[in-house]
């Protein structure tokens, strides 16, 4: 009997979850455009950004989620350290709506509405225009299910004797509130919420343990503080991975809260005297004075004010400090990467966890702008290599960093593609999938042009080692088709990093067009220098791969213009 109730808690506490993370992406699917426009915008000054992170968490249903999102923007780059740390700190506010909605399912049965939700969204996930509101209501529906059904469970525990008398044995060795004992309950609250991810489940469990007379409201407000810790850990393993503004980011919304703990613990007595004077509480009536049934109803009540409470004046009281506290995240965390180092990984996407799926995009669409630039970097070095290295120590150390790069670009290729993938895996909505399809011939595109790169750096590679030469007319014209691909892949630069206007194609389509027709028309004419024994066949041979690599390079070029213009219409 102890083991089935044991799994059915377990059970419940899952339900619990999935319902949460069902109505958070849904919500973030149905507002996915307009979060990253408030995230991006809205954050001029500390206040605006507070703001931000207030509305934006209230509206996901999900601190984490914002976090997670906050984090991203950092890493790519559109959202300052300052920025963040506000938006951070209004995101703490946001969460204190979810400590309501539990209370909200512990002052009446919100079980017997589900049923009504269930078939509503059962019908809505039918309909294709309507299946996203369908997903939300089946996630609220799951949500307010697992919560009633957890707190049935949990008082049938507390009405069993045998169960009744094992917990509150093991709590009343903690009943005395000494330093070492509160210091246990903010231990198990931190580490229980980073184990499950879910300060909601955990405030859930709280609620239900306080409510049914178990734990004192004392020991609950510690686990309270406790959650408020551990849910810092999600973002910050996220960032392990990301660039050092990203895991200062994360590590500035441990630090906040980690403060905040901190004065309340000082400050706690007459904090908690406070909040449950203001709901009407009795912190220390007995189990058999008058009214104590009434009184005991209340908690999950001060629980969700004492959250509320705490997070408004930690935000209060810290959002005049965010300077000096980019100034310590900044100082804790300065690792210090060689330019070789740096030029080898990715930038904007995280090693560690995937963000939100929808937002995921945006990171894989500035990083693939990065590569784009790491491909240009590569074909500068092609005009050097032919033109401008003076001895053989100079050509080798040149090629090999050619070499280098063509590695990068096979390995960028993976794994933004393999990120991509991930990112699938996800509750997407059609547009974003077509949008992730035109990003996957984006990448691939973008390596043919760095093994275009390559293959003109072979082409010189073998004329060096042969020694043969180029005449004065054959090193114009390259030089001429090297202008040509360094203005198509420029425009191509152009296109990746304007995301707000208008994409003209027109402009790469000349180039392409110039391209093709000058290298037919150096192709004629190659065949009459040969004839007439203006270089031997060897150059002539060389001298055309480097010009048919070059058309070839204009190629990959349109082709990426082209997936980027028809992934904006969608």
């Amino acid at each position: 009997m102890t083991l089935f109730v044991f799994l059915k808690l377990l059970g419940c506490l899952a339900l619990l979850m999935f319902g949460m993370k069902a109505m958070s992406d849904a919500l973030q699917k149905m507002a996915g455009p307009q979060l990253r426009h408030v995230l991006s915008t809205m954050t001029t000054n500390r206040f605006t950004g507070m703001l931000t992170g207030i509305f934006v968490t209230a509206a996901v249903q999900s601190s984490t989620a914002t976090t997670l999102m906050t984090v991203s923007f950092v890493n790519a780059g559109l959202l300052t350290l300052t920025q963040s740390i506000s938006v951070i700190m209004g995101a703490h506010i946001g969460t204190t709506v979810t400590a309501w909605i539990m209370s909200l399912g512990f002052s009446f049965n919100i079980s017997d509405f589900v049923y009504l939700a269930f078939f509503i969204g059962i019908i809505l996930l039918y309909m294709k225009r309507r299946r996203i509101i369908g997903d939300f209501l089946f996630g609220i529906a799951f949500l307010f299910l697992g919560l009633g059904t957890l707190k049935e469970t949990g008082f049938a525990v507390v009405q069993d004797p045998n169960a009744n008398a094992a917990i509150s044995t093991f709590f009343s060795r903690f009943n005395d509130p000494t330093f070492w004992n509160s210091l246990f309950f903010l231990l198990m609250g931190t580490i229980l919420t980073l184990c499950v991810q879910s300060s909601a489940a955990i405030m859930a469990i709280t609620m239900i343990l306080c409510t049914t007379g178990v734990l004192h409201i004392d020991q609950g407000i510690m686990l309270v503080l406790g959650e408020n810790i551990g849910t810092t850990i999600t973002a910050n393993i996220v960032a392990i991975g990301a660039n050092t503004q990203a895991r200062r980011a994360a590590f500035a919304h441990l630090s906040i809260n980690v403060i905040g703990v901190t004065w309340a613990l000082i400050l706690l007595q007459p904090f908690v005297n406070m909040v449950c004077g203001f709901v009407g509480f009795d912190r220390h009536m007995l189990p058999s004075d008058p009214g104590y049934a009434e009184n005991l109803a209340m908690i999950s009540v001060v629980l969700a004010t004492f959250h509320s409470t705490f997070n408004v004046a930690n935000t209060l009281l810290q959002i005049g400090f965010i300077k000096y506290i980019e100034r310590f995240v900044s100082k804790v965390i300065n690792p210090k990467v060689s330019e070789d180092d740096e030029e080898s990984r990715l930038k904007f996407i995280s090693g560690g966890l995937l963000s939100t799926a929808e937002l995921s995009v945006l990171q894989a669409q500035k990083e693939i702008s990065l590569f784009s630039s790491r491909t240009n970097k590569m074909f500068s070095f092609i005009p050097n290599l032919l033109f401008e290295t003076k001895n053989d120590e100079d050509f080798s150390k040149l090629y090999a960093r050619i070499e280098k790069y063509e590695q990068i670009s096979d390995n960028m290729e993976i794994e933004i593609a393999n990120y991509l993938n991930k990112v699938t895996e996800g509750h997407l909505g059609p547009e974003t999938k077509t949008k992730i399809r035109f990003m996957l011939r984006e990448v691939g595109e973008l390596e043919s042009i760095g093994d275009s790169c390559f293959n003109l750096a072979r082409t010189i590679n073998q004329k060096h080692t042969k020694n043969e030469h180029f005449t004065d007319e054959q090193k114009v014209h390259i030089r001429y088709m090297f202008e040509l691909c360094k203005k198509a892949l420029e425009h191509m630069q152009k296109v990746l990093d304007d995301d707000q206007n208008v994409i003209d194609i027109n402009e790469s389509l000349n180039i392409e067009n110039e391209l093709n027709n000058y290298r037919t028309q150096l192709r004629e004419a190659n065949v009459i220098d040969i004839n007439e024994r203006r270089y031997n066949y060897q150059a002539g041979v060389q001298y055309m791969d480097i010009i048919c690599e070059c058309e070839k390079l204009g190629d990959y070029v349109i082709n990426v213009v082209e997936a980027h213009a028809h992934k904006k219409l969608t």
